[in-house]
C-alpha cells in the first residue's frame, strides 16, 4: 500500500537524541536513519545528541547538523554518555532559540531529551516523541537487584509518562511498544510507527553474495546486538551445543558489551569455542556482509520494542528465530518466516533453529517470506508517516493527515 501522505514545505526539524553516530545500538540507528533520510526528502534537519567525547562541536554529516552537547562517562557503565540538568536545559535553549525549527521530535526523555521538551514547551514548538526505553534495559548496567527491580521499573515508567505527557503525539515502534506505555499509565493516545528500515540496501548486498555462494559448506546462525545480560545470548550459546543437525554449524555473534568474556568463557565450558565467532563492533560494510552470509538469524532477548536488527536480517532475505517475548512476535509468522520460542526455553530454542538450518529449500522459502512481510517496514513508508505526525504537531487543529494515519496504522 503507498502511503497517502506527500511532502508538503519542507521543514525545519530538530531531532533530541541521547545517543547518535558512532555510537552503536538501535536508538542511534533509528535516530540516523530518521534524519537522515528526512534530509534526503527535502527537509532541513538538526540532531541535538550527546558529545562522544565529552566537547561540544557542530558538524554537518550526510546532509544533518549535528549538534553534540557537553557530556560525561556515566558512572555505571562507561559506553553510557549523560549531561547534567541545568546543562542540558541551557543547551536546548540556547539551541532552539537559534534553529527556531517547526518541530522538535525527541527520542528519550532523559538528559538532553527532557532539556528538549521542556524548552520547546516554553517555546510553543510542536512536540513529538517516541519512546524506545524499557526499564529491563538499564537493570543490568545499574545492577539493581531483582527484588528492587519491580519498584524500580514502576518508577521509572512513572518518569516516562510524566514527561511524553508534554508532547502532541508518542509514537512507539510496534503495536506491543505502545500497549505497554499505556499499561503504565499513558493516559493520552499513542501510535504505533515502525522505526523503519532500508530494505533494499540489505536485499540487494544479500543476492549478489548468494548468486556466488549458492549453499555454503558451512550454515551460519547470526546474533547483531549488545552482549549484555537482557539480550539472553547464552541460551543461544547453550542451544549451539544441542542441535542434532549433521549439517556443519557456526555462529557468528557481531557485537560487543559487558558480558563479552562471560559468553566467551561459556563457549568454551560447553565445547563450542570452535564453532563461534566473537567479531566485536563492525564496520557497515562488515555488517551488510554478515547479514548476507547467514543462513539463519536468532534473537533471544526479551526486552526488544521493535529490533532493528531482525528487520536488517529480514530484509536480507534471512529465516529468524526469535523469542515469543515483547515485540518480537510482530515480526515472525511462524512456520512462514522462521519460528518463535518460549524465551529461556534452551531446549525449544535448538529445536526451532534444527527445524529450519539444515534444510536449503526451507532457509530459501522462509527467507523469501521474510523480504516480504518486512517491506510494511520500509523506510520511504515510515518518513512519510513522521512527516504527517510532525504537520499534524505544528497545528493539531488541522487534524485530517493525523485521523487518515491512524487509520492506515489500523488497518
Amino acid at each position: 500500500m503507498t502511503s497517502p501522505f506527500v511532502t508538503q514545505r519542507p521543514l525545519r526539524i530538530v531531532l533530541g537524541a541521547v545517543t547518535y553516530p558512532p555510537d552503536i545500538n538501535g536508538a542511534a540507528n533509528f535516530a540516523h536513519r530518521l534524519g537522515t533520510g528526512l534530509a534526503r526528502r527535502g527537509h532541513q534537519v538538526h540532531v541535538i545528541c550527546h558529545s562522544t567525547d565529552g566537547e561540544p562541536s557542530t558538524t554537518v554529516e550526510e546532509g544533518v547538523t549535528v549538534h553534540r552537547v557537553r557530556s560525561y562517562t556515566a558512572p555505571v557503565a562507561t559506553s553510557i554518555r549523560v549531561c547534567a540538568p541545568w546543562q542540558a536545559s541551557s543547551a536546548a535553549e540556547r539551541l532552539l532559540g537559534e534553529i527556531q525549527p517547526d518541530v522538535v521530535h525527541v527520542q528519550s526523555h532523559f538528559y538532553i531529551g527532557r532539556g528538549l521538551i521542556n524548552a520547546a514547551r516554553r517555546r510553543g514548538i510542536g512536540l513529538v516523541a517516541t519512546n524506545h526505553f524499557m526499564p529491563e534495559n538499564i537493570f543490568g548496567y545499574l545492577n539493581v537487584p531483582r527484588v528492587l527491580q519491580g519498584a524500580a521499573s514502576k518508577i521509572l515508567w512513572r518518569n516516562v509518562i510524566k514527561h511524553y505527557s508534554k508532547a502532541e503525539t508518542v509514537t512507539a515502534p510496534t503495536p506491543r511498544a505502545v500497549q505497554l506505555l499505556l499499561d503504565n499509565g499513558f493516559a493520552d493516545r499513542a501510535m504505533p510507527v515502525s522505526c523503519g528500515i532500508d530494505v533494499e540496501r540489505y536485499r540487494s548486498r544479500a543476492r549478489e553474495y548468494r548468486k556466488h555462494n549458492p549453499d555454503p559448506d558451512i550454515r551460519t546462525i547470526l546474533f547483531v546486538g549488545r552482549l549484555d545480560e537482557e539480550k539472553h545470548l547464552d541460551d543461544l550459546l547453550r542451544a549451539m551445543s544441542l542441535l542434532r543437525t549433521e549439517a556443519k554449524v557456526e555462529l557468528e555473534i557481531v557485537g560487543d558489551g559487558n558480558r563479552r568474556t562471560v559468553f566467551e568463557e561459556l563457549a568454551r565450558e560447553l565445547g563450542i569455542a570452535d564453532k563461534v565467532r566473537f567479531t566485536g563492533f563492525v564496520s557497515e560494510d562488515e555488517l551488510l556482509d554478515a547479514y548476507a552470509r547467514a543462513d539463519l538469524f536468532c534473537m533471544p532477548s526479551i526486552a526488544e520494542l521493535q529490533s532493528l536488527a531482525t528487520m536488517e536480517a529480514m530484509s536480507a532475505g534471512t529465516p529468524v528465530v526469535l523469542a515469543d517475548a515483547m515485540a518480537l512476535p510482530h515480526l515472525v509468522e511462524p512456520g512462514r518466516n522462521g519460528w518463535l520460542y518460549p524465551p529461556r526455553d534452551v531446549a525449544a530454542l535448538a529445536k526451532a533453529i534444527d527445524a529450519i538450518i539444515a534444510d536449503r529449500t526451507t532457509i530459501d522459502r522462509m527467507g523469501a517470506a521474510g523480504e516480504q512481510l518486512v517491506l510494511k517496514h520500509d523506510i520511504n513508508r515510515v518518513l512519510a508517516r513522521f512527516e504527517a505526525i510532525y504537520r499534524h504537531a505544528m497545528n493539531p487543529q488541522e487534524s485530517v493527515e493525523i485521523e487518515a494515519l491512524h487509520a492506515e496504522l489500523a488497518s
